[in-house]
């Protein structure tokens, strides 16, 4: 096998643990230099191929790479940009081909949600037919959990573990308020079309809070809603109520819907939290406070899930063992062999049944009244938050690592994106 590059990128949302799989990757091609001479990344994600933009992560120390592990968000870089079909714009899956022979790169490691495996797959059938195969590997990667056949997605372990977490202590608080004061607290989770990270917020549940949740997968019914927090506010004195941001009315507008579009053409959405306490205000009176996670969710290493670290890690390191292994057009996938004591395995998923497939909450998972999670989900949830894995600490803060991200030099014409 002759010595190639590889290239790695990350894109979309970033999460606490996507460094991690980074830190995989880089940290495996590099014991492997007698067959990956480097790993150039993306600078801000795919972008970063298209237009040439690319970052030498052999002028990183072993050291800076290691503490990619405990450092949160995208060290290189993401975006949100969709390439579009092969038909629509063959000229950009031709331009990433062009780079990649440029800069002799044999490999392709793609770190993403559901639209960078559609990438990743299209890559990976286009670079045979021009004459230049580049093996294309799929690093699943999305805080929704919404990737089909691996049983959960790195990066939402630790958003459920923060939202568990945070959904507690702010329970505590307006338990406390509740006698003559706040006594609803509602607060925003992301999640468009499915519910995981908003099923994560039922776990305080088993902590003796009682909690609602708003699920996207369930149609939102004003009266239900407001009939089940008169009644938790009645017998406890308040209520928690966990609402996902895809929450929406049954003609299929979101609550939290501003009329606004992002650049994959997806409804902009926020604003579900006060939509929901205003009502609850309007209709029964309670006073209330809310919240949105927004990025504090998705950023705060400081509470990520050691489980959630170790498999971000190992879906970047299988990544590149499976590459090497000569297998072209799959993502590493999470296997769960038991739940108890939890165990899983590293799988393979071909990328023809994960591009463009979208895993939503099993219905059994919610239950019958539609404002709550079942056992089956909680055996599912819990192995997800479990161990801690701090950052190293100095001064009081978190010691995150910037890296230097030199430029590799250009050798093509310009690319407009």
């Amino acid at each position: 096998m002759s010595v190639k590059n590889a290239f790695y990128a990350q894109s979309g949302g970033v999460t606490a643990v996507i460094n991690a799989s980074a830190c995989g990757v880089i940290e495996t091609a590099r014991q492997h230099s007698d067959k990956i001479a480097n790993v150039y990344a993306g600078r801000n994600g795919i972008i970063g191929a298209l237009t040439e933009e690319l970052i030498d992560t052999n002028q990183e120390s072993a050291e800076a790479i290691a503490a990619l592990r405990h450092t949160p968000s995208g060290a290189f870089g993401s975006c949100r940009y969709k390439m579009k079909s092969l038909e629509d714009n063959k000229r950009e899956y031709e331009r990433l081909i062009e780079v990649f022979k440029a800069h002799d790169i044999g490999y392709f490691f793609y770190n993403g949600g559901g639209d960078s495996a559609d990438t990743c797959y299209k890559v990976s059938q286009l670079s045979e037919t021009m004459g230049f195969p580049v093996q294309a590997i799929h690093i699943p990667k999305t805080v929704d959990n919404d990737l089909p056949i691996t049983d959960n997605c790195p990066g939402f372990g630790s958003v459920a573990k923060y939202i568990a977490v945070s959904s507690l202590e702010a329970s505590y608080d307006v338990r406390s308020m509740a006698a003559t004061s706040t006594k609803v607290f509602v607060i925003e989770v992301m999640g468009r079309h499915a519910g995981w990270i908003a099923a994560a917020g039922g776990l305080i549940e088993d902590q003796g809070i009682p909690v609602v949740i708003l699920f996207p997968e369930v149609e939102f019914d004003k009266a239900a809603f407001i009939a089940k927090c008169k009644d938790r506010v009645e017998k406890f004195g308040y209520v928690t109520v966990v609402v996902s941001e895809g929450t929406h009315w049954p003609d299929g507008k979101f609550l939290a819907e501003q009329g606004t579009r992002d650049s994959f053409g997806h409804a902009q959405l926020g604003g579900a939290a006060p939509v929901v306490a205003n009502m609850i205000k309007e209709e029964l009176g309670y006073k209330f406070h809310w919240a949105v996670a927004d990025y504090l969710q998705r950023a705060a290493r400081h509470l990520a899930a050691k489980t959630d670290v170790d498999q971000a890690y190992a879906m970047g390191k299988a990544g590149v063992e499976f590459a090497l292994a000569g297998a072209n057009s799959i993502m590493p996938a999470i296997i769960r062999t038991s739940n108890s004591p939890y165990a899983w395995e590293v799988g393979k998923a071909p990328l023809s049944e994960v591009a463009n497939v979208e895993k939503m909450m099993p219905m059994e998972y919610i239950s019958e009244d539609g404002f709550g999670i079942t056992a089956a989900c909680k055996e599912y949830l819990l192995p997800l938050i479990q161990g801690e894995d701090y950052p190293p600490y100095q001064d009081g803060m978190p010691a995150y690592v910037t890296l230097k991200n030199a430029a590799v030099a250009k050798k093509l014409d310009a690319f407009e994106v």
